[in-house]
């Protein structure tokens, strides 16, 4: 018959071992992880590897040991734990609770102590007993049946020693080694040992004469002057280092067998949602489920509406809240989005209505019987991801109203960090529900789960204090962006295909110099080609080895930018193909049939709370080079009625710098309606306004935008030429000038340190890890992130609510005019020339009373017949 197994868990070596071992990880809510997985990931490993009968995990007390009471140095010296460690002890704790396992630690003893103790008693009862740690210190206690678990190469890798194992690999005993650590002693406990002796002469005096005892008995026969001079000498502080090696295996404790047994019945939910609060994807599923939980998840019945009079029926008889799920197929090209299929859930009773089907049927009275049901305002709906419904509905002339939660904007609001808000993620994140496969039955069952995630995400929204930020802003913002897509921005064809065979011209010549300079043809979009030609054939200096070879980056040709005339070439260049593939040969595939091109506009990539712009990105177009600038001479008004419209808010971050420092001088100087820049110059130079230089006034600009980004010296010498001593009283200069500013750099420091989050005015909340690292250029970046994420973060919140109300503006006085493109702080807009007077008043009002701060917020206006013109 098979022995029972306790299995006893070296908790503070498991924890540290996994804390160095592994990435530092995070959750979404910024809190450290790495450890806790790693603990966590052994745990699970050995129970499902040793099967253990019984379980228990040991831990240090903060309390002095009996150690430190004989020895006050006993392990003087060792490192601070991290903080980003010290956090996580209370987790895992937690997890044990969870999970049923015992903790022992006791005051005056050490966690091996104790693990020395319940190894002897285990013994005694006739269990096998296997003690994981990554302390080798526990060799000491393997006997037959007690074997130690040692961690190594991380956590991934392990070796399994019994009494035999260890004389076979290290030629002695277990308790042969507490004399091996006796004699050479330990810097990480601040054991002494004997000054001279070594791991290997310690290694062959205890082969040889078995104890330290002995060894100092036999000094005589041992060779070597000085070995024996200071074994002499040291002979007590050996015996005593011994003493202080030895793991004490008769701890005063009592143990009950039976409140330690391996539970698998302990409460799973309560696991699984640690596992999910903590991002833990990967353990999950190593954690068994409750399978009635599971029947009862995926087991909800639906109805199918397939038929025009069942449809008609439905909608009549919903008049309160109900759950929707919009299935549409989009390919990312504007004239083919379609709506295929619409899940509800309403009173208990889920349906799935085959919309595209109906169509087919009868899409004059499919639209007919769903608008009233979709576009009443007054009815309250719940769903996830309703962009696309906007705009497909919308080409139905369907005008989707009444979305008063929407999921995935709610869950991206919670956590801004994430890569993707799916309803399938999100119910995983949040219900604990792992979705997968495909199918009618999977998808009803998600609109069926949609009620219980509005339930918790509602309850978050409210505790995080971010209703204004979803039901005012990002909600609205919604329909505005859809509708903003759906115009597009009209393409000149013929224009850009002539801009195009200019950069192709010009794109040859630029190749004809640079092979001239080169003295041969060669693939300069090779990294590898263009090293040989500037490294060995031009003899330039190298600057950085990669393990392919030569590196050509950005940052290399900078820096040789003055060795040769071929590096500005290869660089313009680079410049030039790049904006030839990404805006004209990009812009060309990306035009609809309606000759418009249709950017895909997403609110919930950027952690900062800015709108993406993807196939294309219309926001990156390049505007510090001509030739960059080009490219908006095609971008034109959809017909010869129009002109475009650009609406810039003035230095937005500053003024908002201006308002969260609450510096009376940034403020006065906006009041003043002061050139902020030729101002901060005039403080910065020391010279009057009028003697500000164009040089002075660019130098001042870098530093106002720098101090934004929390820059430091080095990076402000940088930008603008100078050495680091000038860039620091340039610095120090406006600090001194604004000292709010300094103020408000400080505090948001110390608020993101405690919390690991900041929020900006509108609250949104952006998690800064990074802030407590260790790694001290880690720790750097995350403190300019909390300087600057409330005042990026704030511009992005001012410029979408004004969005909204412009959007909304524009839609109650009838007008034709519509927004068509966001570009940061910028809106731009297809007006008709008969509306140009009332556009523009209406978006200078709206955009510059948007919110009440503490400055003016000002909007530049300019009007052209191309994008080009209207900058």
């Amino acid at each position: 018959m098979a022995k029972k197994r306790l299995l006893i868990l070296d908790g503070h070596s498991l924890m540290y071992r996994a804390f160095y071992a592994l990435p530092a990880l995070t959750n979404s809510d910024g809190i450290y992880t790495n450890a806790v997985y790693g603990f966590t990931s052994m745990l699970l490993k050995m129970k499902e590897e040793f099967k253990p009968d019984y379980i228990v995990t040991t831990f240090d007390r903060k309390t002095p040991t009996f150690r430190h009471e004989e020895y006050k140095d006993y392990k003087a010296g060792r490192k601070k734990m991290p903080d980003e460690l010290i956090g996580q002890f209370s987790i895992v704790r937690e997890l044990l609770d969870k999970m049923a396992i015992d903790i022992f630690e006791l005051d005056g003893f050490e966690a091996d102590d104790l693990i020395g103790t319940l190894s002897v008693i285990g013994e005694k009862e006739g269990l096998e007993v296997f003690i994981v740690t990554g302390d080798r210190d526990a060799l000491q206690l393997a006997t037959d049946n007690v074997k130690v678990v040692i961690n190594k190469k991380g956590m991934s890798e392990k070796e399994i020693y019994d009494r035999n194992r260890i004389i076979e690999d290290f030629g002695v005993t277990p308790t042969e080694f507490i004399d091996v650590k006796g004699l050479m002693g330990d810097a990480s406990d601040n054991i002494p040992g004997v000054p001279g002796v070594g791991e290997k002469t310690a290694y062959k005096l205890i082969k040889e004469y078995k104890s330290i005892e002995n060894v100092l008995m036999n000094i005589d026969k041992i060779s070597g002057k000085k070995l024996v001079e200071n074994l002499t000498t040291y002979s007590e502080q050996a015996i005593f280092s011994k003493k202080l090696a030895t793991i004490i295996t008769a701890v005063p404790m009592e143990i009950d067998l039976d409140s330690i047994k391996s539970k698998e019945n302990y409460d799973v939910r309560a696991v699984k949602d640690l596992f999910y609060k903590l991002q833990f994807k990967s353990l999950i599923s190593k954690i068994p489920d409750d399978e009635d939980s599971i029947e009862e998840i995926f087991s909800a019945e639906f109805t199918v509406i397939d038929n025009l009079p069942a449809l008609k029926e439905l909608m009549l008889d919903i008049k309160d809240t109900v759950f929707i799920i919009f299935d549409i197929i989009n390919t990312n090209v504007f004239s083919k989005i379609s709506v295929e299929n619409i899940y509800l859930s309403y009173k208990e009773k889920n349906y799935c209505i085959k919309v595209s089907d109906l169509f087919n049927e009868d899409e004059e009275k499919t639209i007919s019987y769903l608008k009233p049901m979709l576009e009443n305002n007054d009815l309250k709906k719940v769903s996830h991801s309703v962009k696309n419904a906007y705009t497909a509905l919308n080409k139905k002339g369907i005008v989707l109203q009444g979305i008063k939660f929407d999921t995935e904007l709610a869950a991206y609001l919670i956590s801004s960090a994430q890569s993707e808000y799916s309803l399938e993620t999100l119910i995983d994140a949040f219900l604990r529900i792992s979705i997968t496969g495909e199918g009618d039955e999977k998808e009803i069952n998600k609109v069926a789960l949609l009620k219980n995630l509005y339930g918790i995400l509602e309850k978050k929204i409210e505790e995080y204090k971010m209703e204004q930020l979803l039901y005012e802003v990002e909600q609205p913002l919604t329909e505005a962006i859809s509708y903003m897509e759906a115009e597009g921005f009209t393409i000149d064809k013929d224009r850009l295909t002539e801009i195009g065979k200019k950069f192709a011209i010009e794109i040859d010549e630029m190749e004809t110099a640079i092979y001239e300079l080169a003295g041969e043809k060669f693939n300069i979009k090779s990294p590898k080609q263009l090293g040989k030609i500037l490294f060995e054939k031009l003899d330039l200096p190298v600057i950085k080895k990669t393990k392919t070879g030569y590196s050509t980056n950005a940052e290399v040709l900078e820096a040789l930018a003055d060795k040769h005339p071929i590096i500005a070439e290869v660089t313009r260049y680079r410049g030039l193909t790049k904006i030839f593939s990404t805006y004209i040969e990009g812009l060309q595939a990306a035009i609809d049939t309606d000759c418009r091109i249709h950017s895909s506009f997403t609110q919930t990539v950027t952690t900062t709370g800015r709108l993406s712009s993807t196939e294309p990105n219309l926001q990156n177009i390049p505007i510090k080079n001509e030739m960059g600038r080009a490219i908006r001479k095609v971008f034109i008004p959809h017909n010869d009625q129009c002109v475009i419209l650009s609406a810039d808010y003035s230095q937005i971050e500053l003024r908002v710098l201006a308002h969260i420092s609450g510096d009376e001088n940034l403020i006065q100087a906006f009041i003043d309606h002061s050139d902020i820049h030729t101002k901060t110059a005039s403080e910065v130079f020391k010279v009057p306004i009028e003697e500000v230089t164009k040089l002075m006034r660019s130098n001042a600009k870098a530093v106002n935008f720098g101090i934004v980004y929390g820059i430091g010296e080095f990076s402000l010498a940088k930008d603008i030429n100078v050495s680091r001593k000038e860039a620091k009283i340039y610095i120090d200069t406006y600090f001194d000038r604004y000292p709010k500013v300094r103020k408000y750099m400080e505090d948001i420091v110390v608020e993101a340190e405690k919390d690991n989050y900041v929020t900006t005015i509108f609250n949104r909340r952006r998690a800064i890890p990074e802030i407590n690292s260790s790694n001290k250029i880690v720790q750097s970046f995350g403190k300019r992130l909390a300087m600057n994420t409330p005042i990026q973060g704030s511009a992005a919140d001012i410029i979408k609510l004004a969005m909204v109300n412009v959007f909304d503006k524009l839609k109650q006085k009838g007008l034709k005019s519509t927004l068509i493109l966001q570009v940061h702080d910028e809106l731009i807009l297809n007006v008709y020339k008969d509306e140009v007077k009332q556009v523009e008043a209406l978006v200078k009002e709206h955009m510059e009373n948007v919110i009440k701060l503490s400055v003016p917020l000002e909007v530049e206006i300019s009007i052209g017949e191309t994008w080009y013109e209207a900058k």
